[in-house]
């Protein structure tokens, strides 16, 4: 499988710093085009195990733009397995084209409504067939956040003294924590409004690692109105950032979490001589459910 991990590497951004406070972005969404930043390192590990016990197909969970389903649908392509998304929503309705990806690389679909949706156990127990192998929805879960936990031996980060990225299901902050030192600092921007329950679900994956170190914060209140609404002044954020520094972001997660760092240097939330890496964790997905044109790359 073609993943770039030697594409990885820290970009300053420069209008995200001054005297007080440096920042950079550790740029994983290069290591492909689908199989994009921590998407990769959050399936790396279900996948071993998936071939380890001779799975005959990979089975998950994920709406009509989810960045993990077709990650998840390539990656099951290129490793010869055979996929079935179960999707978020009405099968009467036209395929995103995020589906259609996934789609044309093999993957099945299986719609649910969305109060069956809820219970992903359920579906589990109602759709499984010998041979299946499940990953939850996201990637959550311990094996995923050991492979997120990789993500911070990529290059040389034990200089910084915050860490901090968008919190969907909580896997990649989960992982880290695990991997990052003591001292530093995880800080975690909540995509889903009013989620405050995400610090109890990472805390959860934490203590079944060998490193229980939880300490760790999630920051509410930059969801823009709920998980993947995008105002205007969301999407001319991403656009004057786009200008600036020559960065993709994503409505649903990226942009969310670098626009809560600038507000968050301009409240002096950080310490003088505070050093923060931000974790740009790939996934454009959702960009596609915009009209043509509105954002610039």
């Amino acid at each position: 499988m073609l993943i770039n991990i030697q594409n990885i590497h820290i970009q300053s951004v420069k209008t995200l710093s001054n005297q007080d406070v440096h920042t950079d972005i550790l740029r994983l969404d290069l290591i492909h085009p689908v199989i994009s930043g921590n998407k990769w390192f959050k399936l790396k590990y279900y996948l071993d195990e998936a071939l380890t016990t001779n799975a005959n197909k990979l089975a998950s969970f994920g709406g009509a733009y989810s960045n993990h389903i077709v990650a998840l649908a390539l990656a099951g392509k290129e490793a010869g397995i055979p996929t079935i998304g179960f999707i978020r929503g009405d099968g009467d309705t036209a395929l995103s084209p995020t589906l259609k990806e996934a789609v044309s690389y093999g993957m099945e679909l299986q719609f649910v409504n969305r109060t069956d949706y809820r219970d992903k156990q359920q579906i589990q127990d109602t759709y499984h067939q010998s041979g299946w192998y499940w990953i939850p929805e996201g990637g959550y879960g311990l094996l995923g956040a050991k492979g997120a936990a990789d993500i911070l031996n990529i290059q040389d980060t034990s200089n910084y003294t915050h860490i901090i990225c968008a919190v969907g299901t909580g896997t990649m902050m989960a992982g880290l924590r695990m991997s990052a030192n003591p001292s530093q600092e995880i800080i975690g921007i909540s995509v889903l409004k009013n989620h405050f329950s995400i610090t109890k679900e990472i805390e959860q994956i934490i203590m079944l690692s060998p490193k229980k170190n939880s300490d760790f914060q999630c920051l509410h209140g930059y969801d823009w109105g709920g998980y993947a609404k995008h105002p205007p002044e969301l999407l001319s954020f991403m656009q004057q950032f786009w200008l600036a520094e020559k960065i993709p972001t994503d409505f649903v997660y990226t942009a969310k979490m670098l626009y809560a760092v600038h507000d968050l240097i301009q409240k002096e939330f950080f310490t003088s001589g505070s050093r923060l890496l931000l974790i740009h964790s790939g996934g454009l997905q959702g960009n596609r459910s915009l009209p043509p044109h509105i954002l610039p790359f």
